[in-house]
């Protein structure tokens, strides 16, 4: 088999997110002629159909997928390269990108990755950090977007290194005036009855939320829904509904807002995140410093 290029897998996997040769051609300013060509000519080097063409748009055969995720694997370290060499260029000596979630971010991780900045001999070292949900954030530690992932340890991290990090504890938030807010904890069981602010459907939160409640034979009832806890704190303030917010989020709203913190009582509400890396082999000495520091932070 004739060697890989580089530009043509790249083409190819942006047809496979297009669905869409023209946008795909788009995306990387050449021809769709020349993108279906060079389509063409991929098939013909692996042996096999890659893409078949349905009704809302090209597809990939059973083999494409298989090299869709080789091909983001490849690309995604031909870009880790780049960027390293970049990084030594500009005299930056390593560049870590973090993705963690919603919870992590709002708690505890940007003061740690601030001590770890702060340390003199860190001072060529470059941390970026996005905000995802678990499945994202395991998906994208998979992929080689990142080289660290920090996610609820619920998460499915199979096949990944893994340390404990930090942990949180979940609680209802309530207006002051709120029935809730008079109590000192609850179960959360007991407080379905009331309408609530919801997370994304994916969010950690908003998954535990949803089996709580169907454990109890019950479904939540979304009055408001927002995209992160800040959001959700202020629809709270208004006291339009309540919500379940970790502890360590709302403490330093609550102490300047009408509002209540009432603890959950029930075991799950005690909340243990991971941080997540490919394999041994896969961090360079930035990441594997950044990994030892948050885990001795833990």
């Amino acid at each position: 088999m004739r060697p890989l290029d580089l530009q043509t897998l790249k083409l190819f996997v942006a047809v496979c997110e297009h669905r869409n040769i023209a946008r795909a051609a788009e995306q990387e300013s050449i021809v769709g002629s020349a993108v279906s060509k060079r389509l063409a000519q991929l098939e013909d080097t692996v042996g096999t159909p890659l893409l078949v063409r349905k009704r809302h748009g090209m597809a990939p055969t059973p083999a494409g997928e298989t090299l869709l995720e080789h091909a983001r694997a490849m690309l995604a370290s031909v870009g880790r390269i780049e960027r390293d060499m970049a990084a030594f260029a500009t005299g930056i000596k390593g560049h870590v990108r973090v993705l963690a979630t919603a919870s992590v971010m709002a708690e505890s991780l940007a003061e740690d990755v601030a001590a770890f900045l702060q340390d003199p001999a860190h001072r060529d070292i470059q941390v970026s950090m996005e905000e995802r949900v678990s499945p994202d954030v395991v998906r994208g530690i998979r992929e080689g977007s990142a080289s660290i992932g920090i996610c609820w340890d619920a998460a499915d991290l199979t096949g990944l290194s893994t340390c404990s990090y930090r942990h949180d504890h979940l609680a209802i938030v309530a207006h002051a005036s709120h029935p809730v807010a008079q109590q000192a904890n609850v179960r959360f069981a007991d407080v379905l009855e009331h309408e609530f602010v919801s997370m994304p459907a994916l969010s950690a939160v908003q998954v535990l939320l949803t089996r709580a409640a169907a454990v109890e034979g019950k479904a939540l009832a979304h009055r408001v829904q927002v995209s992160n806890f800040d959001a959700a704190l202020r629809v709270v303030r208004a006291n339009l509904a309540i919500s379940v917010v970790p502890r360590e989020v709302a403490a330093p709203f609550a102490e300047t807002a009408p509002v209540r913190i009432v603890d959950l009582s029930d075991l799950w509400a005690d909340r243990r995140f991971a941080l997540c890396w490919r394999g041994p082999d896969a961090l360079t000495p930035a990441a594997r410093l950044l990994v030892d520091h948050l885990a001795a932070r833990a």
